[in-house]
């Protein structure tokens, strides 16, 4: 998911969920006879939500509904961009692999994340690798999170990774390119004394 999506639905849950809890706690601790603060809409537990007058306030008015219509408009579309982008895969499930002769095959898309987290886990001096694949079926990209020891020099392990893991996956699913996001992080261990 990407980063604007993450924190506009961490956001929108976050603020819904307040209002909800905020609202429904009230109502209800109002319903079992607490009693209602002198800022609260209603006076008791027998009291309705809306009254006639409140319902009908504003109908005469030649604002009122096509703001409302407005208000509802655009709070169903936003809602429906939320929900596009929160349900829209990222990850392909397959990747296309050309054999030569005019068909073709289909590679799972988790499968080659496998292989590839595999391989780049057995690198020398890493300790532990994470790979995601990401973007369209023709074209996917990779996304590469390496944890290092100590003692491995990072250019090394990126060139190595490069012509190793991410070159075999590449020619194996018969892709002319396979671009990589790579994430270099060392592992935390104690400071060693130095006689």
């Amino acid at each position: 998911m990407r980063p604007v999506i993450r924190v506009v639905n961490r956001v929108l849950l976050g603020i819904t969920g307040l209002l909800l809890v905020a609202l429904g706690g009230s109502v209800l601790a109002i319903g079992l006879g607490a009693p209602a603060p002198s800022w609260w809409l209603h006076q008791g537990r027998h009291d309705v939500l809306l009254s006639d007058a409140e319902r009908t306030r504003w109908r005469d008015a030649g604002w009122w509904w096509p703001v409302v219509i407005a208000a509802l408009a655009v709070l169903v579309l936003l809602l429906l961009w939320w929900l596009v982008a929160v349900m829209r895969r990222r990850r392909p499930a397959e990747v296309f692999v050309d054999t030569g002769d005019g068909d073709g095959a289909s590679l799972r898309g988790r499968a080659l994340e496998a292989v590839l987290t595999e391989e780049a886990g057995r690198l020398d001096g890493v300790d532990q690798a994470h790979v995601r694949l990401t973007d369209r079926r023709g074209a996917p990209r990779t996304h590469v999170s390496l944890r290092l020891e100590p003692h491995v020099d990072p250019g090394t392990a990126l060139n190595t990774l490069t012509t190793g893991a991410l070159t075999h996956a590449r020619e194996a699913a018969g892709l002319t390119t396979l671009p990589a996001e790579v994430r270099l992080r060392a592992v935390k261990h104690r400071a060693e004394r130095v006689s």
